[in-house]
């Protein structure tokens, strides 16, 4: 009889681990999806600015330095993405914002660009993705913070431990780049 309790006991344990690791497991996917949608983004975004970017050059004759720093950010966000280092992402992203910004404030200097309506599709489409980009950046914190909570929680901390399931990092940028680029303000 004390032989069928222990192991009933066992049993219950057993099942019980079983449930955290796959709660873990579940946990980490989500961050890795939450991650391949941002990254997702990104790659349309990258795609869309050397578009942009030869748009304003036809108009721009002498804002070379503007252009070359965005896409010189536009890189670097790329690598780091590419890279999964997502703490240089965040600082990619807060200079890819910065130049984004000044190529934008740079615009109300060419009317002529300012009416090209491939600027304007490319500049409306750029900023859809940046909205989506911050909305996406919400959900991959969301499940970022899920994750570091029952990976660090008792008794997930055991099960953690021993399958070797890590704290993910936040996407985060400089205070200064937190707020959304609202490109349509930079027009009016």
């Amino acid at each position: 009889m004390l032989f069928v309790v222990f192991l009933a006991v066992v049993a219950i344990v057993v099942v019980y681990a079983i449930g955290l690791y796959n709660g873990l497991v579940k946990l980490r996917e989500s961050v890795k999806q939450a991650w391949a949608n941002i990254d997702v983004l990104l790659a349309q975004r990258h795609d869309e600015l050397p578009k942009l970017v030869e748009t304003c050059k036809r108009y721009m004759q002498y804002e070379q330095e503007t252009l070359e720093r965005v896409m010189k950010a536009r890189a670097s966000v790329f690598q780091a993405a590419g890279r999964g280092d997502v703490a240089a992402v965040g600082a990619a992203e807060s200079s890819l914002r910065a130049g984004l910004g000044q190529l934008f404030a740079v615009v109300e200097n060419y009317p002529q660009l300012k009416a090209d309506e491939s600027f304007t599709h490319l500049q409306a489409r750029i900023t859809q993705i940046e909205e989506s980009i911050a909305d996406r950046r919400e959900l991959y914190n969301a499940a970022v913070n899920l994750n570091n909570v029952r990976v660090n929680q008792f008794p997930d901390v055991l099960v953690a431990g021993m399958f070797g399931f890590k704290e993910a990092g936040l996407l985060e940028f400089t205070e200064e780049h937190k707020a959304d680029v609202d490109m349509k303000a930079l027009f009016d």
